[in-house]
């Protein structure tokens, strides 16, 4: 009798295991919340809508708008990433800058608001200006020395790449290296500053701005046999996000830093495109944000860092019909009604399904 209860209490714990995984897992994948438009829904609606409908549970915005910041106060278990724009980089690199645009920009809204990254600028290597690119560190520096003086604990200070921080050689995986001349001028101390602060490093890789004809299906994740073998490691590539996220890893660890953390702090495929724009689509966007999310969520990390996971951001929330060109105004994941563009995943209903 008594060996018949354990057999009965350890299956139930198995089964309790079983079912709780799906939902205590957490929830890896978040958006970027734009605002590149002239119908969005107000930002309460927005906030209640992720809470209530979505497992989305880490938002980064452009800015630092209070109206944003007001309206994801009490959303609890949702963070936000907030953006200092590129333009306010130089001042915020002298500590007093940095902190009046605290006292102003964050303080104010927390502990209501959960916030968890200061993103500084975006992408400001990408733009060749030696001002922004000279004062991005010590503006970072500054901004996390003011949290400290604030006494602000869980806020980290990091700012977000292109794929063109890597030399033109970073293929294979194994290879990638940042750039001559940023190498050690510009990464070695960032990376420095990461490793001190526990901070990550943020990547936007893109694969839809990496594909061919022939690596579609890669790019897609949609490829189930190896595609790329990367001939140092060995190592097997069934897609090119892996490949990607493996060289900023290798560039990085080729500076004694490969301990930082990465997040992937965009990511995206539109769902419409210019006219003949090739691999641009609703078919195509939804299959790489679908499959990414199945990706991210299954913990089994890239070759190089298996079982790692990148808390990753979605390109983008909502269509924004103010962008430049067509595929730009169609990234997103959802229509300003509130309407899915597709469906990836990401949808309370689709718990079961997702893991």
């Amino acid at each position: 009798m008594m060996m018949g209860t354990k057999l009965v209490t350890l299956l139930f714990i198995l089964i309790l295991t079983l079912i709780s995984v799906p939902f205590s897992a957490a929830f890896h994948v978040g958006v970027n919340y734009g605002t590149v438009a002239n119908n969005l829904p107000p930002p309460h609606q927005v906030a209640n809508f992720l809470k209530t409908k979505t497992n989305i549970n880490h938002v980064k915005i452009f800015d630092a708008n209070p109206e944003i910041l007001a309206a994801f106060s009490g959303t609890t278990g949702i963070s936000l990433t907030v953006t200092v724009p590129n333009s306010d980089i130089p001042s915020l690199s002298k500590l007093p800058k940095a902190r009046s645009w605290l006292s102003n920009s964050i303080l104010p809204f927390l502990p209501e608001t959960s916030i968890r990254y200061i993103a500084v600028g975006n992408e400001v290597i990408a733009t060749s200006n030696k001002t922004l690119i000279g004062h991005l560190l010590p503006a970072m520096e500054s901004l996390a020395s003011a949290l400290h003086l604030a006494n602000v604990t869980g806020i980290s200070v990091s700012t977000p790449h292109s794929l063109g921080i890597l030399s033109g050689s970073s293929e294979p995986p194994s290879s990638g290296k940042f750039r001559e001349g940023y190498d050690k001028a510009i990464f070695a101390p960032m990376l420095n500053f990461h490793n001190r602060t526990k901070s990550p490093f943020m990547v936007n890789p893109y694969p839809y701005f990496g594909f061919g004809p022939e690596t579609l299906n890669y790019a897609l994740f949609n490829s189930i046999d190896v595609v790329v073998v990367d001939p140092v490691t060995k190592l097997n590539y069934t897609n090119m996000f892996d490949a990607q996220v493996d060289a900023v890893y290798s560039a990085m660890k080729r500076l004694g830093y490969g301990d930082v953390d990465i997040v992937v702090a965009e990511t995206g495929w539109p769902s419409a495109g210019e006219t003949n724009q090739t691999g641009v689509g609703l078919e195509y966007a939804a299959a790489y944000n679908g499959n990414l999310v199945k990706h991210v969520n299954s913990g089994k990390g890239t070759p190089l860092m298996p079982n790692r996971v990148f808390e990753t951001y979605i390109f983008s929330l909502f269509n924004e019909n103010l962008k430049p060109s067509v595929s730009e105004q169609n990234y997103g994941l959802f229509k300003p009604d509130f309407t899915p563009v597709y469906d990836v995943g990401i949808m309370k209903t689709d718990q079961v399904r997702l893991y």
